[in-house]
């Protein structure tokens, strides 16, 4: 087989295994999910024709797209507040040692604080508005962010820290040329948890602290007749938009400045 043909016949596995492996999976678990409702003869949980019907239902009457433009601008917003927090924070910290050691105590006590015990106070202080939702996003994805900055800085390789320092590169150079570019892939990771949490947070906060979004579409489907239909609908948008943010943030790995990071590329 020449080197050409070989070349082909990879990209074609490729593709097979990117595109065709997830579709035939999620054929299957459809197929499954439709059967064992028939077989357990449930009148509750829908089959998946009749959540399709369900989106169908609110793309007609314009809902769908108002839900998620809210849920993705109170993501949007707080996401963004925390990475221009938590990056700068958690470099800061890698850098510095008695910075590390001032926050870190500070940051460990306040991480493990499930996001939603913060529904009541975000409530108090900011009522019942999109400042709410955005607040809590802000701080379920700042701890993240700024523990995977802190130990990208932590984990370099002392190799490159030598070698530029070889060069005599000032403190600021070595931190601007090196330090930064060297942490970016294990930042990357830390964005993709991060952005993994902030949509989680923002649909529970929508079930009880505003009155749009697709939290909202779940608790108000629930509620309003009962129509399991739609509340399915919405958390498979939830699971769909989930994986797209996660894909959008996926593409940041293939920059040039990041790609040398990972190994399977």
């Amino acid at each position: 087989m020449s080197g050409s043909t070989r070349r082909a016949s990879l990209r074609t596995q490729r593709r097979l295994e990117r595109y065709a492996l997830p579709v035939l999976v999620g054929v299957l678990f459809l197929c499954m999910w439709d059967a064992l409702v028939r077989i357990s003869g449930s009148d509750l949980f829908p089959k998946p024709i009749e959540v399709a019907r369900g989106i169908g239902e609110l793309i007609e009457k314009g809902l769908l797209h108002k839900y998620i433009v809210a849920s993705l601008f109170r993501v949007t917003w707080g996401f963004t507040l925390a990475m221009a927090v938590g990056i700068p924070l958690g470099l800061f910290m890698g850098w510095f040692r008695w910075a590390f050691h001032a926050l870190n105590p500070v940051i460990q006590v306040l991480r493990p604080i499930s996001p939603i015990a913060w529904i009541p106070v975000a409530i108090l202080w900011f009522g019942v508005s999109d400042a709410a939702p955005i607040f809590l996003i802000f701080l379920a994805s700042v701890f993240p962010i700024a523990v995977s900055a802190a130990a990208a800085v932590a984990n370099i390789q002392p190799v490159y820290v030598r070698a530029a320092r070889n060069f005599e590169l000032s403190r600021f150079d070595l931190f601007r040329r090196v330090i930064v570019p060297a942490t970016l892939p294990q930042i990357i990771t830390g964005l993709r948890i991060a952005l993994g949490i902030a949509w989680l947070v923002v649909v529970a906060a929508e079930m009880i602290a505003v009155s749009s979004g697709l939290g909202f579409l779940i608790i108000d489907a629930r509620n309003a007749g009962k129509r399991y239909d739609l509340v399915v609908a919405g958390m498979v948008m939830i699971g769909l938009i989930g994986l797209g943010l996660d894909l959008l943030v996926r593409r940041m790995e293939r920059m040039d400045v990041v790609r040398w990071g990972y190994h399977n590329q």
